[in-house]
């Protein structure tokens, strides 16, 4: 499904590269040329869905939020913002939880400049803080989804930039809703959070980045930071968006949970809370 692990130590150089590949590709990507004619041209449709779970501390979640706000403002950001097809790109921002528990705490935005993005990092930052029971990734690609259809915007590209803290626990199965997605041509990339593991009371993974290849990321160019030191966490968020707006892009393939022979059962999460809870609640 094209996809791979990324490491800090060669993450200026797989920067570099994407921003030459990025203009070769973005002219065979205009698949998403059916929305109406005043949609505005951009270069990417990005959704950021960030986990607000009680698993994430409020350190964590203070931390995830300031890694956002940094990186739409920053140098590279910006460069990689200039260098596309069109100098512009819109963005969402909602935070999820279960799988009834998904909120936008910001709409759609256009960013097309240094002051549009300090008007959107101005306004995620605004936001007040909450937290909710349960982790239900797949909850949230489900309410992602949709959220390109009336955007206003015409992508070249669309992606959904999950992170968070565990498996999937709530709602269908993560890799069902994740091949869903990706049938409609949207690329998942994931931001795994893995600052506290090991922790049965938290129901935490150690393989938290394997399971998201395997389980939860996919199409077009996807790919997973995982975050494994909270000094570098507004580092990795940084790095995460500037590849989603360089945008490498080999060709997409779908593949079926049951033919991808994940490394980590997809439905480790739920396992785990029912171990630990028992039933289905």
């Amino acid at each position: 499904m094209g996809r791979r692990r990324l490491f800090w130590a060669a993450a200026g150089v797989v920067i570099a590269g994407a921003f030459a590949v990025a203009a070769l590709a973005a002219p065979a990507q205009l698949r998403f040329a059916d929305k109406s004619p005043g949609a505005i041209p951009v270069d990417i449709e990005l959704v950021i869905a960030v986990d607000i779970s009680y698993s994430m501390d409020p350190d964590e979640q203070a931390l995830q939020r300031e890694g956002y706000v940094l990186a739409l403002t920053s140098r590279e950001f910006l460069n990689a913002l200039r260098q596309g097809a069109n100098g512009k790109i819109a963005v969402t921002y909602f935070e999820w939880a279960g799988q009834h528990t998904q909120k936008i705490v910001m709409p759609w935005r256009l960013i097309d400049g240094p002051e549009a993005a300090d008007a959107v990092a101005a306004e995620i930052s605004r936001a007040p803080y909450q937290r909710a029971s349960r982790t239900s990734i797949s909850g949230a690609l489900r309410f992602a989804k949709p959220l390109f259809d009336n955007s206003g915007y015409r992508g070249l590209r669309r992606v959904i930039d999950v992170s968070g803290d565990g498996a999937n626990n709530d709602g269908p199965l993560v890799a069902l809703m994740r091949d869903e997605v990706l049938a409609a041509g949207i690329t998942i990339n994931g931001l795994p959070i893995m600052l506290k593991r090991g922790n049965f009371g938290n129901m935490d993974i150690d393989a938290l980045d394997i399971y998201y290849e395997d389980c939860v990321i996919g199409g077009a160019g996807a790919f997973v930071v995982p975050i494994r030191e909270r000094e570098k966490f507004i580092e990795a968020t940084r790095t995460k968006l500037v590849l989603e707006i360089a945008g490498r892009q080999p060709e997409p393939r779908v593949i079926p949970a049951s033919a991808d022979k994940p490394r980590v059962s997809c439905a480790i999460g739920e396992r785990l809370w029912q171990e630990r809870w028992g039933g289905g609640g």
